[in-house]
């Protein structure tokens, strides 16, 4: 085999909360992660020279040493002394600077690809370590589906498969980074009532019961983001009001997505923020759907 092509999974949060600040600067975290069906495609072909190249559709992204997926890659040829070198194309479809772990999501695509492209061998629990060097998501990423997440992300638990849904998601003109997003929180003013209730939420799950999931949807980060961008309430605002269930933000932002039983009316919804009063301020807008695990 010399070359492989893969898809890359977005993700969401259906619920996001900050627990504290540990000492090494990272973020205890309890969340429920789901992959979307918005994907970027990642190609992966061996070159005689051992050289690490990438490519992309996306301007500037390619300077290695700011790469995730370069570090990725790098990672598993110094650790296997891998002899060939390789070339990643990537595609990009997901937002970047989005909160659904674009980033994330291609480097898992590049070290299941490797493992298979260089016959590793590796389980999916070791290429899960292995990511989680990379980048907090990675190991989620590897494997996909719907998942409890705590710690800094690294500690996941799978949970039943969401039932199906039309999904909205809509990308706002600016993007937020992990780092600013983290700037503005401040955990001494969060109350109870600013939380979500992840264990109502996975009971829902567990019941299959997508309305009562999607109302009680949650991320902490809204609380202060929406405080600095306030139109990320108006997005939320605008879904529910055209028929979403529920409505958040992923992530550290600034993706916001409605949870729709209708598909009717999530095109109808798209086309308001494609083409309605919301255009000058929207960047892009995805229909999708949740994706089970496996990836």
């Amino acid at each position: 085999m010399d070359n492989i092509s893969l898809k890359a999974y977005a993700k969401v949060n259906l619920s996001l909360d900050i627990l504290a600040r540990r000492d090494d600067g990272y973020h205890e975290l309890c969340m429920i992660m789901q992959s979307v069906g918005v994907y970027d495609k990642v190609n992966l072909t061996k070159l005689r020279q051992k050289d690490i190249k990438i490519s992309s559709n996306i301007k500037n992204l390619c300077l290695p040493e700011n790469n995730i997926v370069y570090k990725a890659a790098k990672l598993l040829y110094e650790r296997f002394d891998i002899k060939e070198g390789l070339h990643i194309n990537l595609y990009k479809y997901i937002p970047m600077g989005a909160g659904m772990a674009g980033g994330s999501t291609d480097a898992a695509a590049v070290l299941r690809g490797m493992n298979e492209l260089y016959n590793l061998r590796l389980s999916k629990e070791e290429l899960m370590k292995i990511g989680l060097e990379i980048g907090a998501d990675v190991p989620f990423c590897i494997c996909g589906g719907t998942m409890l997440a705590k710690g800094i992300g690294e500690e996941l638990s799978e949970l039943k498969a969401m039932p199906n849904a039309h999904l909205l998601l809509v990308k706002p003109y600016f993007s937020i980074s992990t780092k600013e997003a983290y700037s503005l929180v401040d955990l001494s003013k969060l109350t109870d009532k600013d939380r979500p209730d992840t264990g109502k939420i996975i009971s829902y799950i567990e019941e299959g019961n997508l309305k009562k999931i999607a109302e009680n949807m949650k991320n902490v980060f809204e609380l202060y983001i929406g405080k600095k961008y306030p139109l990320i309430e108006k997005i939320k605002q605008e879904l529910i009001r055209q028929g979403a269930l529920g409505a958040v933000m992923t992530g550290s932002g600034s993706v916001v997505f409605g949870v729709f039983e209708d598909l009717t009316l999530a095109k109808k919804c798209y086309e308001t923020f494609k083409q309605g009063e919301f255009r000058a301020e929207i960047k892009e807008v995805y229909i999708s759907e949740f994706i089970k695990g496996g990836l």
